[in-house]
Parts: C-alpha cells; structure tokens; sequence
C-alpha cells in the first residue's frame, strides 16, 4: 500500500485539533500551530507559482531559526527537496556544495548571502531570496545585488494549496556531510529514511505528545534536524530555538521551559556542567536527554545522573537519519560507555575491515555496518562513493570502528581513519581522549597520530586546559598510567586554547593535524623524557 507520509499531513492535523498550542518559541517570539501551519503554507504557494515541484531542490542558508524549519515543511508541502547549508562553511565551502546540488531556490541570511554573492551568477539559481523579516538577525545586507526579498515572497499568496503526497521513495533531502577526508558529499535522504528515523527513536525513548525539545545543535546536522525537530513537530510537540548554542543561556532554558528532550554532543554537555548554577538547576522534567556525535566520557554521564538526569547515548550518522543504536535509561549504569543496542527498525553488525567477514566472537573489534529503512540509499551525483561505501544487499559501511559485549550492547571504539598504529600496536585516539577528559584540568582534547622515525606513528594529545591549570606532559602521562597501557601513553602534547571542532561538534581532526603540523615548524621540543616532546601553541 503506498501510504502518503507527508510530514504536512501531521502538520495540517496539529493545526486543526489543537492550533493554539505553541509549536515554535524562537529567540523572543512564540508561535502556535495554526500560525505555523500557515505560514508554512503560504510560503509552499509562493514556491508552487515559482515552478517548483516534485524533486527540484530548496536551499536554506543561515542559523538555527523559524525559517530554517518553515523552509523544510514548505519544500515538502510542494515535493522539494530540502538542502540545508552548513553555516560555517566558508565561500568556496559552500559553493562546491551549491555546484553539486544545483539548486532552484536559495533562501539565505545576510551573512552567508555575503559569502555567496561573489559567486552567485554562477550557480544558475532561478531564485535568490535574502531573509529580511527577522529582527534577531543584525548582520548588514549584502552589497550585492542580486537578491530578492524573503518577506515579499513569501506573503505574495492568501490561499493554501494541497499538499503534495509524499512516499518512502519519495527524496526528502540531501545533507552534505563535512568533507574533512575529501569531496563533501551529498547524503540523499528519503521521506522514508527520515520517517523510519523519527520511528526508531520514539520507540525506544520517552517521548510524548505536548513535549518540550530544546532545538540548540546545528538545524543542517542530522541529530539535531530529523531525530528531534523534525520529531517534534509532527509529534505534537514545542521546540525551543535558539539561533546558536550558549552553554549559560541553555541551562536557563532547560529549567525555565521545563525541557523534556533534546539532542547535544557531548562538547555542549560539558560546557553547560561548567556553568555557575548548575549543580542546583532543577532538570526534573528531561527524560530523554541523547547525546551523540563522540563517545561520551564516563566522568561526564555520572555528573548529570548524579542530577538525575540518565544521558542517553546515541549512535548513527547522517546516512542512518541518525541513529542505528541507543542505550536505554535503565542500563546506563550498568553498561557505561555503551552505546546500545541496535534500534528497533535497523540491524547492525561488526565486519572485518580486511578480510570483509562478519565477526561472530564478542569483544572483537571491526567496522560497524548498518542495514534498514532508515538509512540513505546513497550519495548525490556520486555513484563512485556510493558503491564504496554500499554494499548490493543494503549493507552501509560506516567507517566507525566497534565491537559487541556478551550481551549484545555496542561500544564504539573510533574511527576507522583516526585509528594510530605504533610498533604495529592498534592504538584507538577515542579510548585515550575519554580517559583525559576525566581530568579536572582538562576542558577538551584531541587525539592523532603523528610520524615517528622508529615507530611510525606516535600519539599525541591536544588539549585545552582550565584556566590556571595547564599540565606538563610528565603529569599528563603519570595521570593517564593507571588508566591506559603504557603503549598508548602520549609521547606528545601540544596545548591549546581551544580543540577545533566542526559544525556537528565533532573533532576536526584535519584542522588539528595542521595546527600541530604548523607547530613544529614554529617551536622547537623541549627536553623531556626519551620519545616524548611538548610545545604550545601560541595564542
């Protein structure tokens, strides 16, 4: 039977059983569902009388805002596709990524209309439209001049027209991924990957109707846009916006909104326990706190139990729409550190990277592989990295490294690419990154491989330290001994003011690869104990 999944048809429902029910608070400003529904609806004329339909593709460039996700329903309303633009990208970013995707419609706010205006004329884009219609955007317009006004396009019609049924099949958006190990690439997602996505996660978390979610990671990321906002709102719920993420501003919002669920990376969970108050900030009401991205450090997960808030850790990636496995509540004690068990609408197994064959033997690590309804068919205009990276029989090879337990829960180890081999010793960066963050001194920290004349590789630690409380690289290993083999020890620290991270909230182990690079070429080594060496970068 080919059902009709449009998330409209959720939407219409809200609107007309309970319009005045707050679906959006965004900065200062509340809106219900029928207001939304509305607005949603008026915009998807303007596009329809515009030409576009089925399969053409809506771009949005800008923060987390109402537009984002008024855009989103909009393009789905008349069939688009949706294509949200990471905001940090800089120019050439993201016009390779507009070169790929080609699209019909470019909604952008000013500051990334600057960056797109020097190379617009190029992309053949049949409509420009720059957000001029919210207040809490202060950056200037654009010198250039080849853009329309947003406000005037969207308030061009009165009537609301049908929506366009929606299937599985049916692509919903492409969202591309970093690109840090190349080409970025343009993940396709379906109304079906999105809809079995959405699916899994309320049948494992506490999720329910009237729910309040607190929509701060990045609206372009996966985690963030399907699993919990998209969610959201067809499930019936409020989201709160906030058009970046601040770690003081987020703990006011969890208690003031009464926050039920939301979706972070473990960097943001860290920044709001070091806010001053956080220890008496009642957060009763978050059930369904997930946390993905990277593994979590197990220090982190018993400061918020010990509020009784459980972190519930996730698993996925933009191709799973996003999560293949989570840990429920009640293990997450017993299991520490544990990402879960496979969801209930997706399968998961660990695969021998060389060899290809399926490991059977607990405790054994491998690449983690994914299968179900909820994963992309593939790459856009990329058929080489999709046959790479998918197998025939619906098999995504994910690139992380895991393994199972005895009972069938997954731990995921790091990265296939990420992984340090030293005196032919595979040494995983996440495992030596968790156990520094339990460090009080430390506020964050990378993990890479660096060339060694006798080894190949050696390991090195980039770490950004509270103020005041900077460590040598003798304390940093004499910490670490208890905790990891004595081979997996740094050789190398190099500190910093801050770890670089991507728009996801992930390392950007690229990024630091290079800093350390430049490192070497602007301070010499200290003398320090054999194979170990330490420099700062500057400020």
């Amino acid at each position: 039977m080919n059902v009709d999944i449009s998330p409209i048809k959720q939407l219409a429902r809200h609107a007309s059983e309970h319009g005045d029910m707050v679906v959006a608070v965004y900065e200062d400003r509340r809106v219900s569902y029928a207001e939304f529904h509305r607005e949603v609806g008026l915009l998807a004329a303007a596009l329809k009388d515009d030409g576009i339909g089925r399969g053409d593709r809506v771009a949005y460039a800008g923060h987390n805002s109402l537009n984002f996700v008024i855009t989103y329903f909009a393009a789905a309303w008349v069939g688009a596709v949706f294509l949200p633009l990471n905001f940090r990208l800089a120019g050439p970013e993201i016009r390779t990524v507009l070169e790929d995707a080609r699209p019909d419609v470019l909604i952008a706010e000013p500051e990334q209309a600057s960056k797109i205006g020097a190379f617009l004329e190029l992309l053949s884009v049949r409509q420009p439209l720059l957000i001029d219609d919210d207040p809490n955007i202060l950056d200037p317009a654009p010198e250039f001049g080849d853009w329309a006004s947003y406000r005037e396009f969207r308030t061009a019609h009165t009537a609301l027209e049908p929506h366009v049924p929606q299937h599985e099949e049916d692509l919903a958006a492409l969202l591309y991924t970093s690109g840090t190990t190349g080409r970025s690439k343009g993940v396709m997602l379906t109304h079906g990957n999105l809809w079995w996505g959405q699916a899994n996660v309320d049948s494992v978390l506490d999720t329910r109707f009237g729910d309040v979610s607190l929509a701060v990671a990045p609206l372009f990321h996966i985690g963030g846009f399907n699993a919990f906002t998209l969610r959201t709102v067809t499930r019936g719920g409020t989201l709160v916006i906030r058009r970046q993420f601040d770690p003081a501003q987020a703990l006011a919002d969890l208690e003031e909104f009464r926050v039920n669920s939301m979706f972070l990376v473990p960097a943001m969970l860290s920044a709001i326990s070091r806010q001053e108050g956080f220890e008496d900030a009642d957060l009763s009401e978050l059930r369904a706190a997930t946390v993905a991205g990277a593994p979590v450090p197990p220090a982190l997960i018993e400061q918020y139990a010990q509020k009784n808030v459980l972190l519930l850790q996730a698993w996925g990636l933009t191709e799973t729409a996003p999560f293949s496995t989570q840990l429920e509540a009640a293990m997450t004690a017993e299991k520490l550190g544990s990402c879960g068990v496979p969801m209930p609408y997706s399968e998961v197994k660990i695969v021998d990277p060389e060899s290809l064959a399926d490991v059977a033997e607990p405790c054994v690590t491998g690449e983690m592989w994914v299968r179900g309804p909820n994963v992309s068919a593939g790459y856009w205009n990329n058929p080489e990295a999709t046959a790479a990276a998918f197998t025939p029989d619906g098999w995504f090879r994910t690139g992380d490294l895991g393994y199972f337990d005895e009972d069938g829960y997954f731990f995921i180890v790091d990265r296939l690419k990420d992984m340090i081999i030293s005196g032919g010793e595979n040494i995983y960066p996440a495992e030596i990154e968790i156990a520094l963050n339990a460090h009080p001194a430390v506020t964050d920290v990378a993990v890479i491989g660096t060339p060694h004349e006798k080894w190949g590789e050696t390991v090195c630690a980039v770490v950004a330290f509270a103020p005041g409380e900077e460590l040598d690289l003798e304390a940093l290993r004499d910490f670490l001994t208890k905790r990891i083999a004595r081979y997996k020890l740094p050789s190398r620290l190099v500190t910093v003011d801050a770890v670089p991270r991507n728009g996801a909230g992930k390392l950007d182990k690229v990024l630091i690869r290079e800093q350390v690079a430049a490192s070497d070429n602007a301070q010499t080594a200290p003398a320090v104990p054999p194979y170990t060496e330490a420099v700062r970068i500057p400020r």
